[in-house]
């Protein structure tokens, strides 16, 4: 790969992934809700990883390129936000970084095995990344521009590379955040109620801002 491109990249893509969104505001939530932070940020990279994979195979070109879909796609996405942000708004009062009082719960508002909540975490967090029809187009129109024809490597190979470079990048990124939160509003159970209240309004904004693009399309 091009040396020149790949760390132009990887400063394009730092930059994006320390930007806040509804990504920063689920690992904040997920934190706050639960025992380990770790399923939640797994679930996001997983749903990158799904829009390398439709990258690599040419569907997220094709996908961009029917208006149709997309647009339904960005429907579905903007509901799962909603209900990710109503449900969050649900149980903001009972935020807490306590592992004693984490276990048992499986997710907003409910409750079951730590292994439930787990997968309940993780499956939440490949619809937040992988439902986004933002982060799909994303890849689209990001990566191939620092793709170079000229390499040694295949353009489907060095779109897959700088795909995973992205998902890595987000896993260091996204678990700091957890971490830095976790840290600083362990002790202060007040701002950890703020933040996972203001992480819930974010969520639902975003849900909203989607949907009625959709409707004044």
């Amino acid at each position: 790969m091009n040396p020149e491109l790949f760390l132009a990249f990887i400063v394009v893509a730092v930059a994006l992934a320390c930007t806040p969104g509804v990504d920063w505001a689920f690992t904040i939530a997920a934190g706050l809700r639960q025992r380990s932070f770790v399923p939640a940020v797994a679930g996001l990279c997983s749903g990158y990883v799904l829009h390398t994979v439709l990258l690599v195979a040419g569907m997220a070109a094709l996908l961009a390129g029917m208006p149709g879909v997309l647009g339904w796609l960005t429907v579905a996405g903007a509901g799962y936000l909603l209900w990710l942000g109503i449900s969050t708004l649900r149980t903001w009062r009972g935020a807490s970084f306590s592992a004693g009082a984490a276990v048992g719960r499986s997710g907003p508002g409910g409750s079951g095995s730590p292994g439930g909540t787990q997968l309940k975490a993780f499956l939440q967090g490949v619809g937040t990344s992988g439902i986004n029809p933002k982060g799909l187009l994303f890849f689209v129109a990001l990566v191939p521009q620092f793709v170079s024809a000229d390499a040694a490597l295949p353009v489907p190979v060095q779109s897959g590379l700088l795909g995973l470079t992205f998902v890595l990048l987000v896993a260091f990124i996204y678990t700091a955040v957890a971490l830095l939160s976790r840290t600083l509003l362990q002790s202060r159970p007040t701002a950890a109620r703020a933040v996972t209240l203001a992480s819930g309004v974010l969520m639902v904004l975003l849900g909203a801002a989607l949907l009625g693009e959709q409707v004044l399309a």
